[in-house]
């Protein structure tokens, strides 16, 4: 009866949030929009499965860190959703494998918390850095504030994990230039390397569409959003907790910033910003329980339904 009268209190928002329905249902979402974006007419395979990855580690990135004090799926479901808004992106199979990458560097990285021997796990969360790198080579710019993450965040950088943060960003490089050599086409991996001096445009919105502006907004205001709540109600957290989301937050300012100042880089930088956004929005659904937070979640479902039929629209695709 406890059980029962308890469920009878709880908003709309928090038994979407807690129910074990609402991960299959938002992967039943997901896999449509994948088909009405051309998953079969198109053979978006490797994209896809680009995807499917991405979701499940963050799935087990909310797990295995504990995100959310209370049983909930809404960090898998937020990206599963956000993603889905800006459905024009799933074509591009170099800023899946970013964020793919990105997201695995994050779910070891975490793993040395409070760990500065932690060598082995630093190797590989660089490993996957540097492997992002080869897709974009301006990830690179990420490198000194993730060291500074590293220290202040994880509690987890010394000289010891330093090197190993070289040596996983590095580790890539070194066979793909073994193979260009193989082929005597190293000219290939230098003029690569050279795009991290390539800065202008800086600020050019010419080439932003419509769509690429409306998913950033509200991207961003969902980012805001979840950064409020959590400046508010951070206390209720374990300070572990606490310093990841510190981590995500960093990370979101990082990549507006970079964004704003290098819009040719979008569709990367936006899934970059969904990857940080997601565990925030979900924290902000899954442990709020006003009247005004409930009718803010009818709005930004609303919105990213809404957008994500409009993208579906405007790309002259069937349903």
């Amino acid at each position: 009866m406890r059980e029962l009268d308890s469920k009878r209190g709880k908003r709309t928002q928090n038994l979407v949030a807690e129910s074990r329905l609402t991960l299959p249902v938002v992967i039943v979402w997901a896999v449509a929009v994948w088909i009405a974006c051309g998953l079969l007419s198109k053979q978006l395979w490797m994209q896809f499965a680009c995807f499917g990855v991405s979701s499940f580690l963050m799935m087990v990135l909310n797990n295995v860190n504990v995100l959310i004090r209370i049983y909930s799926r809404m960090v898998s479901c937020s990206f599963l959703v956000l993603s889905c808004a800006a459905c024009f992106l799933f074509d591009s199979m170099g800023d899946g494998i970013v964020q793919l990458c990105i997201i695995a560097s994050y779910l070891t990285l975490f793993r040395t918390y409070q760990d500065n021997r932690s060598v082995g796990w630093t190797f590989y969360a660089f490993l996957c850095i540097g492997l992002a790198s080869l897709v974009f080579v301006q990830i690179v710019y990420f490198l000194p504030f993730l060291w500074l993450l590293m220290s202040i965040r994880l509690n987890a950088l010394s000289w010891r994990t330093w090197g190993a943060s070289l040596l996983g960003l590095l580790t890539p490089y070194w066979f793909v230039s073994c193979l260009l050599v193989y082929q005597g086409d190293f000219d290939v991996l230098i003029n690569h390397i050279l795009g991290l001096a390539q800065f202008a445009p800086l600020g050019d919105y010419s080439s932003v569409t419509l769509s690429q502006l409306l998913a950033f907004i509200l991207i961003v205001a969902l980012a805001l959003t979840g950064a409020v709540h959590y400046w508010r109600q951070s206390y209720n957290d374990k300070i572990r907790v606490r310093q990841l989301y510190g981590f995500f937050l960093f990370m979101n300012v990082l990549s507006v910033l970079f964004l704003m100042l290098q819009p040719q880089h979008y569709g990367v930088l936006l899934r970059l910003l969904i990857v940080n956004t997601a565990p925030l929005i979900a924290h902000f659904i899954s442990l709020t329980r006003t009247r005004v937070t409930n009718i803010a979640f009818y709005v930004i479902v609303v919105a990213c339904f809404a957008l994500t039929a409009y993208h579906l629209w405007t790309s002259s695709l069937s349903f």
